[in-house]
């Protein structure tokens, strides 16, 4: 089991009275406090959101393209070669 490490950040969010309701119906409904509610769901939907940029699905046509693009021999990129040459816009 991972140490646990204690809470020191603040969060803060504005909602309509409607929507603190609906929040505070469904925290009750799950046995959690509306904190813990919408922590768990902010970080599942974080990491699904994250998840989607770092994992992506292929069909077997789709994979064997992608395959025969990676397999393409190296060819020369004159102007990227210049472009990496040349200062950074950050030096």
């Amino acid at each position: 089991m991972p140490p646990v490490t204690a809470k020191s950040e603040r969060i803060e969010l504005r909602a309509t009275p409607s929507m603190k309701r609906l929040l505070q119906r469904a925290a009750e409904t799950s046995n959690k406090n509306v904190t813990d509610f919408l922590l768990e769901a902010g970080l599942t939907a974080a990491e699904e959101t994250l998840a989607g940029r770092r994992l992506f699905q292929l069909d077997d046509r789709e994979w064997n393209a992608f395959q025969e693009v990676l397999d393409r021999p190296v060819r020369p990129k004159p102007r990227l070669a210049r472009l990496l040459a040349g200062k950074s816009v950050l030096e």
